[in-house]
């Protein structure tokens, strides 16, 4: 019995670093039912939320085992969906004995991001390239990549702090608008609207509004909803930040 809960533990912990990575909940399920079917369990019910994780599986000697899991935090991570996928094919071809799953679930936890430089110059790139996009100068445009680092510099240290995700929002809208407008002040901006438009584009939960109508069509109402009424919340902080600002200057560069 002690080794089967260890195992669904271990089940838990990959179903957990999916959905704390981004992934849809149907993958999630998905996912832990065929790892834990692979792992001699007749039967896996799994439930699946933003905020928590159900799973009762049922052994081959008749126990039925019952796991929980409350998720705090959701961030996007495709390296980590991708790796979790990967061990949850090799689970399915042959289960791995319990101390290398956990040593594999427990590497994929701790998987770094990559080279450092890599997300401050998707920053630079996105916020640069939708400057000029939206109609504004090289100038606009090298505006919106300072003020990009801005908003990379307030999400590490949120992160560093844990600070609530919409207040963090809320924080990094304010701190760009504002930033936005001294560009302009100091002569190197033009369009403080295209500036800070450019840079709203990197604020936008649009990966988690696209899971949540994917879970809704997909039968997952309750997932589906909580999740579009979290990115409805994200765009009304991104408002909120940016009005705070626009409110104490009057709406003019």
């Amino acid at each position: 019995m002690e080794q089967q809960e260890q195992i669904l533990c271990a089940i838990l912990d990959a179903g957990e670093a999916l959905l704390v990575s981004g992934a849809e909940v149907a993958r999630v399920e998905d996912t832990m039912r065929r790892m834990a079917l692979a792992y001699g369990f007749t039967r896996a019910d799994v439930l699946t939320i933003t905020a928590s994780m159900v799973v009762t599986a049922h052994a081959p000697d008749g126990a039925v085992l019952t796991q929980t899991r409350r998720i705090l935090r959701r961030e996007t991570d495709m390296r980590r969906i991708e790796a979790v996928n990967a061990l949850s094919r090799a689970v399915c071809a042959a289960p791995l004995p319990l101390d290398e799953l956990r040593a594999r679930i427990a590497a994929i936890r701790d998987m770094g991001g990559g080279a450092p430089w890599r997300m401050p110059l998707a920053y630079l790139l996105i916020a640069g390239s939708f400057a000029v996009f939206f109609g504004g100068s090289v100038r606009d445009g090298l505006a919106a990549m300072l003020c990009s680092m801005v908003l990379y510099a307030i999400g590490r240290a949120g992160a560093r702090i844990e600070l609530q995700p919409i207040v963090l929002t809320v924080v990094s809208a304010a701190a760009m608008c504002l930033a936005a407008f001294l560009t302009v002040w100091i002569g190197l901006g033009q369009a403080p609207d295209t500036i800070i438009i450019a840079n709203i584009m990197l604020l936008v939960p649009g990966i988690a509004l696209v899971n949540s109508l994917r879970d809704m069509i997909g039968g997952d109402t309750i997932s589906g909803l909580l999740g579009a009424c979290e990115a409805l919340l994200r765009a009304v902080a991104i408002a909120a930040g940016c009005a705070l600002v626009l409110m104490q200057l009057g709406g003019a560069g």
